[in-house]
C-alpha cells in the first residue's frame, strides 16, 4: 500500500510539473514578454491603451501615432500636485536615465487630468523641469476623460478652493511601445532600478519577437 501511495504521489509530482512546463513554454510562445511580466490585468493587456486626441505642450492636436514613436512611460498627473506627482514624475525621469545609459531611449509622457488649470505653456515648464525629453499633454475635459478610460485611470476633483483644489488620482505607470501598445505597468513603491531592468526586458523581447521597439 506505502509502494502504491509512494508512486501515485510521484506520477501527480510528475504530471505537475509536465503541466507546469507546457504552461510555461505555451505561455512564452503565445506572449513574447511573459518572461518579463511581474503584473497581470484583468482582461489581458489589451484591455489597457488605444486612442486618444489631445493637445501637447506646443499647443499641437495630437494622437496616440503622434506621442509614442518610441518606447514611452506614461503618467497621469497634474502640475499642482503637492507631492505624489512630483515624486513619481522624478522618479520615472531617474529610469529613462538609467535606460539611456543602458543603451535604450525612452520617452517620458505626463497626461494632465486637470485641464482646466494645465494649459500647454503650464505643462512646457512643468516637464521641462522634470525631464528635457518629456512630453506633456492635456486637453479638453472630453479628451483627457475619453485618455484616462482607455488607460483605466482613476481621477476626481476635491471640492474646496476652485483655484487652489486637490485631485485625487491613480498613480500607475505605464509602459506603451510603438507597435504593441501597453505592455506593462508599474506601482509607486518600483524603484528606477527595477523599472529600467524591467523595461529593458520588454524592448529586447519586443525586438526579438519582431514587435519593434
Amino acid at each position: 500500500m506505502t509502494r502504491f501511495f509512494a508512486a501515485s504521489a510521484a506520477a501527480v509530482v510528475t504530471a505537475l510539473l509536465v503541466v507546469t512546463a507546457w504552461f510555461a513554454l505555451f505561455r512564452t510562445a503565445d506572449d513574447p514578454f511573459a518572461q518579463c511580466r511581474a503584473s497581470s490585468v484583468a482582461g489581458g493587456a489589451g484591455a489597457i491603451g488605444g486612442p486618444f486626441t489631445l493637445v501637447d505642450e506646443t499647443g499641437r492636436t495630437v494622437t496616440e501615432a503622434d506621442v509614442f514613436v518610441r518606447p514611452a512611460l506614461v503618467y497621469f498627473g497634474y502640475t499642482f500636485c503637492p507631492d505624489v506627482c512630483p515624486l513619481d514624475t522624478a522618479r520615472n525621469a531617474e529610469a529613462v536615465d538609467i535606460l539611456e545609459e543602458m543603451g535604450y531611449e525612452v520617452t517620458p509622457v505626463f497626461i494632465s487630468i486637470d485641464p482646466a488649470r494645465d494649459t500647454p505653456e503650464v505643462l512646457a515648464e512643468f516637464t521641462d523641469h522634470v525631464h528635457p525629453r518629456m512630453i506633456g499633454l492635456t486637453g479638453t475635459p472630453e479628451q483627457v476623460a475619453a485618455a484616462s478610460r482607455a488607460y483605466r485611470t482613476f481621477y476626481r476633483k476635491q471640492d474646496g478652493d476652485p483655484e487652489y483644489y486637490l485631485v485625487d488620482h491613480s498613480t500607475f505607470t505605464y509602459l506603451v511601445l510603438p507597435k504593441t501598445g501597453f505592455a506593462e505597468f508599474f506601482r509607486r513603491e518600483d524603484t528606477p532600478e527595477a523599472i529600467a531592468v524591467r523595461v529593458a526586458c520588454f524592448l529586447d523581447a519586443a525586438r526579438s519577437a519582431g514587435a519593434g521597439n
